[in-house]
């Protein structure tokens, strides 16, 4: 079994997450009293969201590759990131680490391919929706064409995501705008959506709407066992 090394607290609470589904996991696929082995570095997310917010992804991106050296100083022999939105740097952060990092998009992607799907609504942080740093991977990789909302519901899933999300808080109003800003995607031509960002399941679930829906974070977290395993259907990158 090899050390899966996670970048976490962004935020905590989808963190926790990670590390119960990757628990689970490895405990279904050997059986026994198996668990994962595991090294967590969690930042400080206080200070991730102001700088995501202040646009100054160079410090990030240096925060990044110090916690990936760290990991990998600490014994992890592959690398995820517990957020959608840092992939940002995850080129970066893979070759400061010098291990493979799965990414999320690359989990996603496996699984939307598998349904034969090849157009969907991506609901995520508003830097995830507009950069191209997934949205360009999702198609030059995997030919899969993404849908956002437009500029007003954006704000809507953003500020949900940081003002609610991230702070533990999760009401129905918000389930509600989600599912509308969904609908119209649907309308729009996705044929699946993906919750690209790792709080967003602890609002939305596939029972709440009819389009197939792609958790992120529970894909990335069945990559990492797949690869700490030794599962060889799963290629980091």
């Amino acid at each position: 079994m090899k050390t899966i090394g996670l970048i976490g607290g962004m935020s905590w609470e989808s963190s926790m997450e990670y590390y119960r589904l990757i628990n689970e996991g490895v405990k279904n696929r050997l059986g026994g009293f198996h668990s994962a082995k595991l090294i967590m570095y969690s930042v400080d997310f206080e200070e991730i969201e102001r700088l995501q917010h202040q646009g100054d992804w160079e410090k990030l991106t240096s925060i990044m590759t110090g916690a990936a050296s760290s990991l990998t100083g600490a014994g992890a022999e592959l690398l995820l990131i517990c957020t959608n939105t840092m992939h940002k740097m995850a080129d970066e952060t893979e070759q400061a680490a010098g291990v493979p990092l799965l990414h999320i998009a690359d989990a996603a992607a496996a699984a939307i391919k598998k349904q034969g799907l090849s157009k969907v609504g991506l609901l995520g942080t508003r830097f995830t929706m507009e950069q191209n740093f997934y949205r360009g991977r999702f198609l030059d990789r995997h030919g899969i064409s993404t849908i956002i909302p437009d500029s007003e519901d954006m704000d809507v899933v953003h500020d949900i995501i940081f003002n609610e999300l991230c702070l533990g808080k999760v009401y129905d109003s918000s389930r509600k705008e989600y599912v509308r800003i969904i609908n119209w995607l649907a309308k729009a031509g996705a044929e699946g959506i993906v919750l690209g960002c790792t709080e967003i399941p602890m609002l939305i679930s596939q029972k709440d709407v009819q389009l197939p829906v792609f958790n992120t974070t529970e894909l990335h977290a069945a990559a990492a066992v797949d690869a700490s395993v030794g599962n060889a259907e799963w290629q980091p990158g």
